[in-house]
């Protein structure tokens, strides 16, 4: 197969597009800059189709120059990706935005493997099927990725970028499934926020109430060893405690309990926020959630100096440094203690309130679309012929 390749596909904004792609894709790009096409910043190419006589004799003209350059042709028979992307971007609301990504080397959508958020077919084409472009769909903190159905002649994969800051997202349990969706933008929106936002919003909470759990759970473990040694004068092998080690294992509890408490104060705001909608107010599970607000609000100005001086420690020398890594965090665990104990004291009922103030799953839709005939693709094969010049 050769290396440099071209899909050309028709918008109706911006006429004949196309995309130089493979692993010498520079030949491609060669060939579309002969033939007047116009590189735009994406690396998008594009040819104006008002003069059709004009756009006619170009694309004739590439077949033969893309030849010359061993760079074949295939004519994408769907409507273009970044069309349907903004119809459907216009559909879903106000707020929504699409954003075409070229990926010229095969390589470059490999970038995207870590970030992606999903159990379904669209981490499975992007780590297993050539992807020359996608479509990012963008609101807020929420970022989709829309792709060309791979094996298919028409519909598109829709999944999700997981929001920040998680980028451990491989194989992780709460991982939402991509949909299929049509070029029909009325019926993709309707399965977008009827099936998949959803189930992405109730994931999605479900992530960030495990790992809100997890670090609370991980500081009382700590705390409770902490306080068998402070009562039984002891350490845990049963060797008496020296009363002067105890104010050094409190220090190192501070800390161990520091850096599981920075979970809480990413994640826990956004579930509080859930639960302050969920609970009536003056009742009980609201005071509960309006002191662990206040608990983290209180607080956050330690948070941000953190991640302040971990940005510092990276571009400061050592000998300009006001305070160790070790000394930061050492004086931002004492300044939250007082926050640490207020959520230990109520993270039972802070994992009871928040499963209840869960987000309801997907609602039934109509299953999209099935696979209709296929469409002619016109490709062009150009002859190997390893005597051509390149």
């Amino acid at each position: 197969m050769l290396p440099s390749h071209i899909t050309l596909s028709y918008s109706r904004t911006s006429g004949i597009v196309a995309i130089a792609h493979g692993e010498e894709y520079q030949w491609a790009q060669t060939a579309l800059a002969a033939c007047t096409f116009r590189r735009r910043e994406n690396g998008l190419w594009v040819l104006p189709a008002a003069d059709l006589d004009t756009a006619r004799r170009a694309v004739n003209a590439l077949f033969s120059v893309a030849e010359r350059h061993r760079t074949t042709i295939a004519a994408s028979s769907r409507p273009f990706l970044h069309d349907v992307a903004k119809d459907l971007a216009a559909q879903l609301g106000d707020g929504w935005t699409a954003d075409l990504e070229i990926y010229s080397h095969p390589v470059w959508q490999e970038d995207l493997v870590p970030w992606l958020w999903d159990a379904g077919e669209l981490s499975h084409a992007v780590q297993n099927t050539r992807i020359p472009c996608a479509a990012r769909l963008h609101n807020g903190d929420i970022t989709l990725l829309m792709v060309e159905r791979p094996g298919h002649d028409h519909g598109y994969v829709l999944g999700a970028f997981a929001p920040e800051p998680f980028d451990d997202n491989y194989d992780e349990p709460h991982t939402p499934t991509a949909v299929v969706v049509p070029a029909a933008t009325g019926l993709a929106a309707r399965i977008v926020e009827g099936r998949f936002l959803p189930a992405y919003q109730h994931a999605l909470h479900q992530r960030r109430l495990t790992t809100v759990t997890q670090a609370l759970d991980r500081i009382h473990e700590e705390h409770q060893i902490l306080t068998v040694i402070r009562n039984s004068g002891r350490y845990t092998d049963a060797a008496p405690l020296d009363p002067q080690a105890l104010p050094r294992l409190e220090h190192d509890f501070a800390e161990h309990a520091w850096l599981s408490f920075t979970h809480v104060l990413t994640h826990a705001p956004a579930l509080l926020e859930r639960c302050f909608t969920t609970t009536v107010p003056g009742s009980d599970d609201a005071n509960t959630v309006t002191r662990l607000r206040e608990a983290l609000t209180d607080n956050r100005p330690a948070f941000d100096e953190w991640h302040q001086r971990l940005n510092d420690l990276v571009h400061t020398p050592a000998a300009l440094r006001s305070e160790s890594r070790e000394e930061a965090r050492s004086r931002l665990a004492t300044q939250v203690m007082p926050a640490i104990e207020t959520w230990l004291d109520h993270g039972a009922a802070f994992a009871r309130i928040a499963q209840a103030a869960t987000p309801a799953g997907p609602v039934a839709l109509p299953p999209a679309p099935t696979q209709g005939p296929a469409l002619p693709a016109a490709p062009v094969q150009p002859p190997n012929d390893p005597g051509r010049r390149r």
